[in-house]
């Protein structure tokens, strides 16, 4: 009965094969990854171009200083009788074209100097958030990465179980066939030896959805497998907390981020302002007439000086100031809850970060008693001195113990990681070996 029930496991467990070795993908390091993914990225790509745009409103901004608006334009229409022709006043005419050029130039205008401000503040928003962007982006592809590192762990740990499970078994089936164990010893093996295969073939799955989702972070066309990183234990931290806190919120790319948009939006309500005050402008143009194209029968040059001194337009200036002074007072108090967010994520990472590192002792030395455990149980049951219960706990616990192990190690570099997006900078020089 047992002979067939460990015929029936064999059959179910797919081949070794039919699962793709590490050694047939490509391998990418934590530092390539990190640089791939960052161009891949749609957010980090539409924070590029942010900058791109407020780039040009600064620069058109600063143009409106010394530079006037320039139009050309060129008409000809066809009119279904004759009628007086510009360009000869003799003689009627049915086809008039005419040529235009124009040049504006704003001689005194408030609105100018709040224009130039807020396309500044705009341009220190859109870098604050490209920064901010590149950080969140390396900081997904890190949890990407460690990801297949904690999969091949663990996919490790399951394999190993199973061939305890396996050893196992072999010892019980031995007693049970010497007659120093009932057959529900190797029945108790077997369902063991079932669960490992289970949990190694689920590991199995998380691994190539691990590998799928860093090859589409880094750009590749299938499963991405991630280089081993050192298993040193995690240094300490070169910063304290309070400096760590400073830190955030002085060039943290969050908090640049709220400042930058707090900036933006005053000056927007400073601009909205400025169309309570006069405008001083001047304006040319010449224009030709002819019935044919390119006209130069007849010329006339002109020049404007205008005032303008709006009074009411019906609310819609006031509508807009207040949208404007709204939207200034929810990007102040963004702002100000961001500095409390800011300090309570920037405690709890680093206060992860130390908790892991403690834990990742604290597992090495579970592995070891487990280890040990489950040595001393495997001769005490081939001994008889211990029943299959107590084995079969050894064996589960060793198991568990190399995976809380697994886990504690990547929890405390992303911990790290989590940390370096919120300060806006690296606390270590090289990313595979922190």
């Amino acid at each position: 009965m047992i002979a067939a029930l460990l015929l029936a496991l064999q059959a179910a467990v797919p081949a070794a094969d039919s699962v793709p070795a590490a050694d047939s993908l490509p391998r990418i390091t934590l530092d390539e990854a990190i640089r791939r993914s960052a161009r891949l990225d749609p957010d980090y790509v539409q924070a590029l171009g942010d900058i791109d745009n407020a780039e040009w409103g600064r620069r058109a901004a600063m143009l409106a200083f010394f530079v006037p608006s320039v139009s050309l334009g060129l008409d000809e229409t066809k009119y279904s009788t004759e009628f007086f022709n510009p360009s000869d006043p003799a003689n009627p005419t049915s086809t008039l074209v005419v040529g235009s050029a124009r040049a504006d130039y704003e001689v005194f205008s408030l609105r100018k100097f709040s224009e130039l401000g807020r396309t500044r503040a705009e341009v220190a928003s859109a870098e604050a958030g490209e920064l901010e962007q590149r950080f969140q982006a390396a900081l997904e592809t890190e949890s990407s990465y460690y990801d297949v590192l904690v999969s091949q762990e663990l996919t490790r740990v399951s394999g190993e179980r199973v061939s305890r499970a396996r050893e196992g078994l072999a010892i019980a089936r031995a007693r049970v066939a010497s007659g120093a164990a009932v057959p529900t010893d190797s029945l108790q093996l077997v369902l063991e030896l079932t669960r490992a295969e289970v949990e190694r073939l689920r590991q199995r799955n998380a691994l190539r959805t691990a590998q799928l989702e860093l090859g589409r972070r880094v750009g590749g066309a299938g499963p991405v497998d991630a280089a081993p990183l050192d298993t040193m234990p995690a240094p300490d931290l070169p910063i304290e907390l309070p400096q760590a806190l400073n830190m955030a919120l002085e060039q943290g790319p969050q908090y640049r981020a709220a400042r930058a948009d707090e900036r933006v939006a005053d000056a927007a309500l400073k601009s909205q302002k400025s169309d309570y005050l006069p405008s001083l402008g001047i304006g040319a143009l010449h224009q030709r007439y002819d019935t044919e194209i390119f006209p130069g029968a007849a010329n006339v040059t002109s020049v404007t000086f205008s005032l303008s001194f709006p009074i009411w337009n019906n609310g819609l200036r006031e509508i807009e100031v207040s949208r404007a002074r709204v939207a200034r007072d929810v990007a102040r108090t963004i702002r100000e809850d961001l500095e409390r967010v800011v300090r309570r994520d920037v405690t709890a990472a680093y206060d992860t970060y130390q908790t892991s590192r403690a834990a990742v002792r604290l597992a090495a030395i579970g592995v070891q008693v487990g280890r040990e455990n489950y040595r001393m149980q495997a001769m005490r049951y081939r001994a008889g001195a211990s029943t299959i219960l107590d084995l079969l706990d050894a064996q589960v616990s060793l198991a568990e113990a190399e995976a809380d192990l697994v886990q504690a190690r990547y929890e405390t570099r992303l911990a790290l990681a989590q940390l370096e997006a919120m300060l806006g900078r690296r606390l270590f020089s090289n990313k595979d070996a922190p």
